[in-house]
């Protein structure tokens, strides 16, 4: 089976406290600390199991999982596997980046987010050229918010060149085409995040070749629809999985729409879809069955 996994455990403690995030600065106690470790180390022993398999594993946490060791440690096993093609995971870069050495680099990829406010530029920005030095596989980006755009602009400038910078449209910001013109320059696939997209109806890979998974093994097709398809841990989910059209109305996440097969998303993202990391960027163009209404924040 050839499967892609977005797996998101119980964590929710973020060290960063952005105030468009419910999960700022929120403290998950002991034991819930040791209740997403458990989860994710039974995951994990799942994965590294499933040698009959070819994965991709996308851990989406609610919060920041690099600063915990069970996620560094679960990224770096699994990045040795031979049947998983690749494993990553989004962070606000805050941790350190030293055990990425022990990681194996063409399988393990970083989805970063810089949140201007939350960190010193210039830290994030060292950080960033550390994983290129490293020859770590990773994207970049921000929320689109009028008061991040210099900082978006010196991001662009500053972060090595193949590194790709993506913008995620600002919940309940509502783009003017100026506005949105001088994001695409900066992302030229920001078309794509600037309106949710028409989905019901419409088919789509989750729920086929791509189930979302929490932290008590529960399988669904996707994080924004709740309809369960079976549990992981004792396979029934697998009966489960065919193809199978969109039930929402729109899907206004990346990590939702990048596998609706109306979209040309997994030919631009070839190889870097779980990582946010184009095969190549292309010219600007306008994003295919926009919805004039506001978006909502992307995960990051």
């Amino acid at each position: 089976m050839d499967l892609t996994i977005l797996y998101r455990g119980p964590l929710a403690s973020c060290d960063y406290d952005c105030p468009y995030c419910p999960f700022a600065k929120r403290r998950d106690s002991r034991e819930q600390l040791r209740a997403d470790r458990a989860a994710l180390e039974r995951f994990s022993a799942w994965a590294a199991a499933q040698t009959g398999d070819r994965l991709r594993i996308l851990f989406t946490p609610w919060g920041e999982g690099l600063v915990r060791s069970w996620y560094r440690r679960a990224l770096t096993e699994l990045s040795h596997l031979p049947h998983i093609e690749r494993v990553a995971i989004q962070t606000n870069l805050s941790c350190r980046t030293d055990w990425l050495a022990e990681a194996d680099p063409t399988t393990l990829a970083l989805w970063c987010t810089y949140h201007p406010g939350q960190t010193p530029y210039d830290r994030f920005l060292a950080k960033c050229h550390e994983l290129a030095r490293r020859g770590t596989r990773f994207s970049v980006g921000i929320v689109g918010l009028p008061e991040h755009r210099e900082h978006a602009r010196r991001l662009r400038a500053e972060l090595p060149p193949q590194v790709y910078l993506w913008v995620n449209a600002a919940e309940g910001h509502t783009y003017t085409d100026e506005e949105a013109e001088g994001w695409t320059a900066l992302d030229p696939l920001f078309p794509y995040s600037r309106h949710p997209h028409r989905s019901a109806g419409l088919p789509c890979r989750t729920g086929e070749s791509v189930i979302s998974v929490d932290g008590d093994g529960t399988v669904r097709r996707c994080h924004f629809v709740r309809a369960e398809l079976g549990r992981l841990y004792d396979g029934s989910y697998r009966a489960a999985l065919r193809p199978r059209a969109c039930p929402l109305a729109v899907c206004d996440c990346h990590i939702g729409y990048v596998h609706l097969e109306t979209l040309p998303l997994y030919d631009v993202f070839a190889g870097g879809v779980l990582e946010r990391i184009p095969e190549r960027i292309p010219a600007p163009e306008p994003a295919p069955n926009p919805v004039s209404i506001p978006v909502v924040l992307r995960g990051a």
